[in-house]
């Protein structure tokens, strides 16, 4: 099913996409110690290393932050898909993520819940119920998240503009 239950024809972000199946491909390689660099035809390069948790490094993005990263960035994109389609003004957008990666008994550690965070700043005060709902419908057709275990909690902070 498309975004906002569109169906395989879809609109996202007010363009129509092309009919599924949709692929994707990225490269990575070992650079140095515990690093490497993540590339894929046409944009820039990113550097990935293992956590300090794991006797990696410090202050570069390791997998775990990256997989974080990405059901965040999947759920701010259909947020502003479905925001355009429904007319919802708004005057900013954020969202922090929280992840928790646990060892689970009999299994190798994986990120067993996420938490998203959205702070979402409404132009008037009568769209906060209905932009509320919005952030609702974005987190549950957020396809990344509908694409792994973790359980995926929306946790959002909804204000209007100062006058």
């Amino acid at each position: 099913m498309g975004i906002a239950g569109l169906g395989e024809a879809h609109t996202y972000g007010g363009v129509m996409a092309k009919q599924f199946p949709h692929f994707y491909e990225g490269e990575v390689e070992w650079t140095e110690q515990k690093k490497g660099k993540l590339t894929s035809a046409g944009l820039p390069a990113l550097e990935v290393a293992t956590p300090p948790e794991f006797q990696g490094h410090e202050e570069m993005w390791s997998p775990e932050q990256y997989f974080l990263a990405s059901v965040n960035a999947c759920f701010m994109t259909t947020f502003l898909a479905i925001s355009e389609m429904s007319k919802l003004e708004f005057v900013s957008f954020s969202s922090k993520a929280r992840g928790k990666l646990d060892k689970v008994e009999g299994q190798v550690p994986q990120v067993t819940e996420i938490t998203l965070r959205p702070r979402l700043v409404t132009r008037y005060a009568r769209d906060l119920e209905r932009a509320g709902r919005i952030l609702e419908k974005a987190e549950k057709n957020c396809f990344i998240s509908n694409s792994i275990k973790s359980h995926v909690t929306l946790d959002p902070e909804l204000l209007r503009a100062e006058e």
